[in-house]
């Protein structure tokens, strides 16, 4: 087994004018993570196949311009509010906040989207290297300011990515605030076992164990309803290639132009209750029957969002030269329900002064 070790090297100057720093985090068991302090970027993930071959099997770029200058969300840290918010405003209290950020719009209708103009994803946050035993990582921190984007309360941000001898990717994330907001942190990596170049992730296979989505509007908002995937192209509770019913007629799937989708775990507390609340659940596994290689993924929280990389700026050129193509990445994103804000029956994502947002998620990564 090697030794738990990490290495920091500078990785340049984002947009804002903030130095960036990249953290190369070589794990005991093999895997090596690199990730920057430029919003928790993920820029690199070297997993083994299942004949010990190495690969970087993330989407990313080598400097911030390549976030700055196109779709900014690929490996990032999100937050104030992952996902998306009907129309940019909720009621609090009796009170309706409007956020000014209308940054998504599909089919033309406005939402806030992660976190808004300026999320979390694009400042560069604290940072501290660790090593401990057979254990390395860094703990990031950040201070939203009250008003931040809209949202009321000043909130202060710790998440810790760990890298494990047993090669697992736990990212802890923690949050207190000086005045009750809605708070819903996610992690935006996207996974193409097939490597730098290696072309759609329709080959992947997906098991999700969960019964229900949340169907959405042509603004890809919730309903508010559930929906059961019984013999549709949403059942991935068996496990099912990403592409074999991807193209169907489906008004779902025609309002994400494929999966950009909620799911709605069914030991998670959406479905299970409050009892289930905190608990460490699986979640997903993406499998690539090509080279074995495969991650499976555990969280507390009660959904995942699979998001097929539809809708991506595709004129965008990634490490080493790689032209990003459609539907060349998956991303798997813990979170509360999109929009729960303006849904007062699911699980809240209201944070008051006094408790402790605090949700955790680990990516466990083998070969078969």
């Amino acid at each position: 087994m090697a030794k738990a070790s990490f290495k920091v090297v500078n990785f340049g100057v984002t947009k804002y004018g903030e130095k960036a720093k990249k953290y190369i985090l070589n794990g005991a068991g093999g895997v090596v993570l690199e990730v920057s302090d430029y919003g928790g970027k993920v820029v690199r993930l070297f997993t083994p196949d299942k004949k010990g071959k190495m690969k970087d099997v993330v989407v990313g770029f080598d400097s911030p311009a390549g976030w700055d200058n196109g779709d900014p969300y690929w490996g990032c840290l999100i937050g104030r509010y992952g996902n998306r918010i009907a129309k940019g405003q909720f009621k609090m209290d009796g009170k309706t906040y409007k956020l000014p950020a209308l940054n998504n719009a599909p089919a033309g209708i406005g939402c806030n989207l992660h976190g808004g103009k300026r999320g979390w994803d694009a400042y560069v946050w604290g940072a501290t290297p660790f090593v401990k035993g057979d254990n390395v990582g860094v703990v990031f921190t950040h201070t939203s300011p009250d008003g931040d984007e809209g949202f009321p309360g000043k909130v202060e941000v710790k998440v810790t990515y760990t890298l494990t001898a047993k090669n697992v990717w736990r990212v802890d994330y923690e949050a207190v605030t000086d005045k009750k907001t809605p708070i819903n942190m996610t992690q935006h990596v996207y996974f193409n076992f097939k490597g730098e170049s290696g072309g759609t992730i329709e080959d992947h296979i997906l098991k999700i164990p969960a019964s229900n989505t949340t169907p959405t509007d042509a603004g890809q908002i919730p309903t508010g309803k559930l929906a059961k995937v019984d013999g549709t192209p949403f059942d991935f509770r068996s496990g099912m290639r990403i592409g074999e019913r991807i193209n169907e007629k489906n008004q779902q799937l025609e309002f994400g132009r494929g999966y950009d989708h909620n799911w709605v775990l069914d030991k998670g507390e959406m479905i299970a209750g409050k009892k289930a609340k905190g608990k460490m659940n699986f979640a997903a596994e993406l499998f690539c029957p090509l080279n074995g290689r495969f991650v499976k993924i555990y969280t507390t929280e009660p959904c995942i969002q699979m998001y097929s990389a539809n809708w991506c700026d595709y004129n965008q050129t990634a490490k080493g030269g790689e032209h990003l193509s459609f539907r060349c990445g998956c991303a798997l994103e813990t979170q509360h329900a999109p929009d729960s804000p303006n849904k007062p029956k699911w699980p809240t994502t209201f944070v008051k002064p006094g408790e402790k947002y605090k949700t955790s998620t680990e990516f466990r990564f083998g070969a078969r």
